[in-house]
């Protein structure tokens, strides 16, 4: 299979304040093992204002290909926005596989995204594998208060969605060596009732501190 025809596995890479979120390195390793399973390319998606310099980061702890929409109204995340732009960007590309991040942004990304895709999303999961021969996600995660893990597919519907719990994952190991394709979109979102403005961000605490990242 060329490159040209390769599927792809995607991340959407989190990031905050110019910084991306731990899950994404947790994620970029677990997704370069499914992506080798299926012959797949590794994608990531990102977001954000001024960020150009994070995708030299994404490259080197394993993304082969990063999209980047820079502009200003990626510079806080906002659900219309970011959930418009990534639907026009699957729709264009149509990867079999798409990933984010179980924080609190991604909680609300994933599920409004699925809708508009018509495909299914297993959030929180802890566990990730592919069946080769089928090509199906088999995603794990909690179910019934914790009392089991639970084993989902979508065999019907693309892309195959996922969000992945922080914390639970091997971190990406980084090497400089790595080289990743850069692709850089223009932003054009619509307007419509659903937008919102973010006119101030007022930090409460002085010392900001992210509780996941905690002993």
């Amino acid at each position: 299979m060329t490159t040209e025809n390769k599927k792809n596995v995607w991340i959407f890479a989190e990031q905050r304040e110019g910084k991306l979120q731990p899950v994404v390195f947790e994620l970029l390793s677990e997704s370069r093992l499914i992506a080798k399973k299926l012959d797949a390319q590794l994608s990531v998606v990102l977001f954000g204002k001024n960020i150009k310099t994070l995708v030299s980061d994404l490259a080197d702890y394993g993304a082969e290909k990063v999209i980047l929409c820079d502009g200003a109204e990626f510079e806080n995340y906002q659900t219309e926005p970011y959930t418009q732009q990534l639907h026009s960007l699957v729709n264009e590309y149509k990867p079999e596989v798409l990933f984010i991040g179980a924080t609190h942004n991604g909680r609300d990304l994933g599920p409004r995204l699925a809708s508009r895709l018509n495909t299914g999303l297993t959030a929180d999961c802890t566990k990730l594998d592919v069946d080769v021969e089928t090509r199906e996600l088999l995603m794990t995660r909690p179910a019934f208060g914790g009392n089991l893990m639970a084993t989902i597919i979508c065999p019907e519907h693309r892309p195959q969605m996922a969000t992945v719990r922080p914390g639970v994952m091997v971190r990406a190991l980084r090497d400089e060596n790595r080289q990743g394709e850069i692709i850089q979109l223009d932003v054009k979102l619509e307007k419509n009732r659903r937008c919102v403005t973010v006119e101030e961000v007022i930090m409460k605490a002085s010392k900001k501190v992210d509780i996941q990242q905690a002993r």
